[in-house]
């Protein structure tokens, strides 16, 4: 349950695939974030002879300025037995695509067509980023390789699952949980993480000598900043010269060239950095284990700033090495 002093939300599961997918609709602007449009369309992929599916819905993402992006959703109750549907979905997801770009280009741009708010914010993006026209975007988004992502909306996420996701694809595959809980008069109050929550957090960065805010391109994003104790830090970041236990966005990984390392209290500071040679599944997990290509590196402390806007690392956060370069505090990192 959920609770306040006046008021008690209990679980209410969703009990038809409709009422998750209403209920996407409803959370959407929180749930995706600034710069994304879910688009709510059924239409069926794959030409005749292929093999021939229907995504439960798409996700264009226009928060990078280089790297527009496209995400296959698929909405999934985990009473449905999802381990095998949705590998299964995804896959064919992934082949449909492979083999029917210019059909996706279609159903994706009559989608766009049919909701104004879309249209507004494609043409917009396309204005101020020099492509010629909205094809010319989709196009970006959907040819070329690793062009396809998927995204998974579900409203339980078993382990199992969640290995099998990371796991069996080489393609992104994110994951996104959406609870629903009821109050005394029925309504209905929502629990989920943010798509790409720690990701979009640190879109906006400001310097600690100007007032305005620097935004960071998530095509910039090359650096993975994780916390570690004392023991941790001497025992494995140094002497192993690996990380491991890390929750690491999918659409991350490719991206990932260096891991810095945030060391808790007393420290407060981010103090080493070192190249990334691999990343690989940790123990079969949901999560992973970050190799290094040499020894970490030293680097000037960035301090935690007390009272500052960037607070003490609890988990991992992404930056670019670049703006680890040029930080004199967290503040400029993040």
């Amino acid at each position: 349950m959920l609770w306040t002093p006046g008021t008690i939300y209990r679980e209410d599961p969703f009990l038809k695939e409709r009422d998750l997918e209403d209920a996407i609709l409803t959370v959407a602007p929180a749930l995706f974030g600034e710069n994304r449009m879910y688009l709510d369309t059924k239409r069926l992929m794959g030409g005749r002879g292929q093999i021939r599916n229907i995504p439960d819905g798409y996700l264009i993402d226009l928060t990078s300025n280089r790297e527009p992006k496209l995400y296959m959703v698929e909405n999934e109750l985990a009473a449905h037995d999802p381990l095998r549907h949705i590998a299964v979905q995804i896959l064919q997801f992934s082949l449909s695509f492979e083999s029917s770009p210019n059909l996706v280009k279609q159903i994706v741009k009559d989608a766009v067509r049919a909701m104004p708010q879309a249209i507004a914010q494609c043409s917009t993006y396309v204005l101020q980023h020099g492509f010629e026209n909205i094809d010319v975007l989709l196009e970006r988004m959907i040819y070329g390789r690793n062009a396809f992502n998927a995204l998974v909306i579900i409203d339980n996420l078993y382990e199992e699952l969640e290995k099998v996701l990371i796991s069996r694809f080489k393609f992104p595959v994110e994951i996104i949980t959406l609870e629903r809980f009821k109050g005394p008069q029925d309504e209905h109050i929502f629990r989920f993480e943010p798509f790409l929550a720690d990701l979009t957090a640190n879109n906006s960065v400001s310097t600690t000598d100007k007032s305005e805010t620097i935004k960071i391109d998530p095509s910039d994003i090359d650096t993975i900043v994780v916390p570690a104790r004392e023991d941790g830090f001497n025992d494995v970041f140094i002497a192993e010269q690996r990380w491991h236990h890390v929750r690491i966005h999918s659409s991350m990984i490719p991206k990932i060239k260096y891991v810095a390392v945030y060391r808790v209290a007393p420290i407060s500071a981010i103090t080493h950095i070192a190249p990334v040679s691999s990343i690989e599944q940790w123990q079969d997990t949901a999560k992973y284990v970050l190799n290094f290509s040499e020894p970490a590196l030293p680097i000037k402390p960035l301090e935690l700033v007390t009272n500052g806007r960037v607070k003490a690392l609890q988990a991992s956060r992404y930056t670019s090495k670049a703006r680890l370069e040029q930080a004199k505090t967290m503040d400029d990192v993040f």
